[in-house]
């Protein structure tokens, strides 16, 4: 596939499914080009095609249909695609943008479009867009024809023509366009031949009116398609727009997309953080909630990682830029949910498939209806025609195609916003139905460090054990020594200073403390030093049961204490299996660790232990879950657990950090939630129930018009109705799913 390239474009102006039909219909089958996609609530397209294909005759194309394109460096504000910059206004950024996709090769100029659509409100007021002023002219149109009709009767048709022509010209170009583009049964082309039907039948008044809501439901839907796009638009204003470089012992205020990797900047209390990075001096209670969701503020301090757009508290701190703007946390996550979004779940490939026979088969129901009658029965033409008209607007599968897309999109902002990443359509569909989920130990159901669970005093006072112990492990980088200097220093312990520090291979460490001969080391190397008791003995293996590394204090050639330590479980770990439990979900956990551990983790937490596994042992575990009829996830940090998470139906990476995390599996929970697992299964299950009342209520919308229509109750306005306000409703009901996730 190297010599295939892909751009993307901003499309401004899609705000329903048909849009998205028509610009992916017209670009498909332009020279070169081998798949395009398009996402309606992110607003964009992207398209693979052959290095030679010209990507302006592809721009001329959709802004044709009547949008707002910018193609590829317009996607990256000022720089080249290539050079991952945010956005422009709304603040995307396009981090990790494949080599391939230069999309600077084409010109980025924006034309206005045909098509009566704007951006949406978060461009400003509704009615300050193209399509609210077409609207308010048409229903000014409307009103000014009614006045005309009661004062002057005879030219009231002449009067409603003229309204009808006003809103319907638009209308018919841009149905035209999408026929010429190879949609030939286009929302816009259903309504532009039942205007022109109704007006036939003399029914002109009806005609305007229809022309009217059309507009109408139009705008609502852009209102509704916007207010989607800025849940997740609106996560890039957390990041601020300036920052306080320090160069040369002063600091300056620059833009905070200029930061480069390595800069260190100084955050005030109270701002918030404008990069992500390490905190390099300074303690302070960051706000997290804008980024993870957390309501507590957590306490950072030197060595510690901070995300763009979260708040400090109360005191300075400088800081080490370890991302780009466009590689920060909230780019990298817009960036993903815009894909995910472009990528099609299998409920609305296959509601896809069937609107393209489902709206030619209502266009031949509606000539049936029309002809049929009056032929065979002898029914009255004029009669017969207005119900064909107006099923032809019922038939319209703008509501059942914006069923899924509406919905899902929803469901990936509202799980972005806290830390619950999903590939696309068919990840979120695929986690609903998780039958089994297998996670992984270190990192995962524990926080993937140790920390130390008991100082035992043998022959002196445990504080001075901590103490002898915290001054051998001074400067170490050693996971157990910073857990012993972590503990003193939470303990508020002063370590004394060491001489003669020298690292035993395999066996500890020993030093010279205050005159005094201090070893440090496994049981094992102890013994060798001094006799172990059959107390001490049972001591060591009670704790070594229990899951924890034991380290031996040794001084002046007597046992003085022991120090055990622990990778202990999350705090949300044991609520977080129970959650999945309740929700009839099998958990186990697959570990590379000592059986004697795993089992001591696996019983504070109540979850069924498989040990001592080599990464293709957990891969073949997870294809036994499989054959047994599970629907398995696999959770884990995304590096070892490699072929476990491609085995899986749904692979799911939490722990291993952003890169891993966004970068592998089909999911992730950014910010190692255990909880988070449930809340992600839950969201999926939600989803999906939306999506069946959204085909519910928009099908047994037409169905209900196209009987009363048939049978005389309802005309041409009502049915326009059945269509646009069925697809308003399916759009606000998919737009329940952007409520904060808890």
């Amino acid at each position: 596939m190297s010599d295939v390239k892909e751009t993307r474009f901003r499309v401004e102006g899609m705000d329903c499914a048909s849009c998205a039909s028509k610009i992916d219909t017209a670009v498909r089958r332009m020279p070169g080009v081998s798949d395009v996609s398009v996402s309606v609530t992110a607003g964009t397209m992207r398209v693979q095609h052959d290095p030679a294909s010209d990507l302006e005759a592809i721009r001329r194309k959709v802004s044709g249909l009547g949008y707002v394109v910018t193609p590829g460096a317009a996607l990256a504000g000022d720089k080249p695609a290539s050079e991952h910059a945010h956005g422009p206004d709304c603040g995307h950024a396009h981090a990790h943008d494949h080599d391939h996709s230069h999309g600077h090769e084409a010109k980025a100029a924006a034309i206005e479009g045909l098509h009566g659509h704007d951006h949406g409100p978060s461009e400003g007021p509704w009615w300050t867009g193209k399509k609210g002023r077409l609207t308010i002219l048409a229903g000014g149109a409307l009103v000014i024809a009614y006045g005309v009709g009661h004062l002057f009767p005879a030219i009231a048709s002449y009067a409603f023509l003229v309204a009808m022509i006003v809103g319907l010209v638009p209308i018919g170009r841009r149905a035209i366009m999408a026929a010429l583009a190879g949609t030939p049964f286009s929302i816009e082309m259903l309504m532009t031949i039942a205007a022109v039907g109704a007006v036939v039948i003399n029914a002109t008044e009806e005609a305007a009116m229809v022309v009217f809501l059309f507009l109408v439901g139009e705008l609502l839907e852009g209102v509704a398609a916007g207010k989607a796009r800025d849940s997740i638009r609106s996560l890039s204003t957390l990041v601020p727009k300036t920052a306080l470089l320090e160069e040369g012992g002063r600091t300056k205020e620059v833009p905070a997309e200029a930061l480069p990797v390595g800069a260190v900047i100084l955050v005030r209390p109270g701002d918030r953080i404008s990069a992500d990075g390490t905190i390099i001096e300074g303690e302070s209670a960051i706000d997290e909630a804008p980024v993870t969701g957390e309501s507590t503020p957590v306490r950072k301090e030197t060595g510690d990682t901070v995300f763009a757009g979260t708040v400090n508290g109360d005191a300075a701190l400088r800081i080490r830029v370890t991302a780009a703007a466009a590689d920060n946390t909230i780019a990298r996550v817009i960036k993903l949910v815009e894909e995910a979004q472009e990528s099609k779940a299998p409920t609305e490939r296959f509601i896809d498939r069937f609107s393209k026979y489902y709206t030619p088969g209502v266009v031949v129901v509606a000539a049936l209806v029309a002809i049929i009658p009056p032929l065979a029965f002898g029914g009255v033409w004029s009669e017969w025609v207005y119900k064909g008209l107006a099923v032809l607007l019922i038939g319209c599968p703008c509501a059942l195609v914006i069923s899924t897309p509406a919905a899902i999109a929803a469901a990936l902002s509202a799980g972005a916003r806290r830390g619950l990443l999903m590939k696309g359509g068919a990840v979120l569909e695929g986690l609903g139905k998780l039958t089994a989920i297998a996670f992984d130990k270190t990192g995962t159901l524990t926080e993937g460090k140790p920390v130390v669970t008991d100082v035992v005093a043998f022959s002196s006072p445990a504080e001075e054990v901590l103490r002898l112990a915290a001054a051998l492990e001074a400067g170490s980088s050693h996971p157990l020594a910073l857990a012993i200097l972590a503990k003193a220093a939470g303990d508020g312990i002063l370590a004394p200073a060491a001489t003669g520090s020298r690292a035993l291979g395999g066996k500890g460490v020993a030093a010279t403390v205050e005159g005094r001969e201090v070893f440090l080391g496994s049981p094992k190397a102890a013994a060798e030093r001094v006799a172990l008791s059959a107390d001490v003995q049972a001591a060591t293996v009670a704790l070594n049961d229990d899951g924890k590394t034991v380290s031996m204090l040794i001084v002046d050639g007597v046992l003085a204490g022991a120090i055990a330590m622990r990778d202990e479980p999350r705090a949300d770990a044991a609520a977080g299996l129970k959650a999945l439990k309740d929700l009839g979900i099998k958990t186990i956990m697959l570990t590379g660790d000592n059986a004697r551990t795993a089992k001591a983790v696996g019983a504070q937490l109540g979850i069924e232990v498989r040990a001592e596994l080599m990464p293709e042992d957990k891969q073949r575990i997870v294809g036994e879950l499989q054959r047994e009829g599970f629907v398995v996830g696999k959770i884990g940090d995304g590096i070892n657990d490699a072929p476990a998470l491609a085995a899986a139906d749904v692979g799911i990476a939490m722990g291993g950090g952003t890169d891993v995390a966004l970068e592998t599996a089909d999911a992730a929970i950014l910010h190692g939630r255990v909880a988070d697992v449930a809340l992600m299964t839950d969201l999926s299950k939600r989803t999906m129930r939306n999506i069946v009342e959204n085909i519910v209520l928009s099908l047994g919308l037409k169905g209900v018009f196209l009987v009363t229509t048939i049978i005389g109750i309802t005309g041409l306005w009502p049915a326009i109705l059945a269509d646009t306000g069925a697809t308003v409703l399916v759009t606000l009901n998919a737009l329940r799913l952007l409520r904060p996730i808890k």
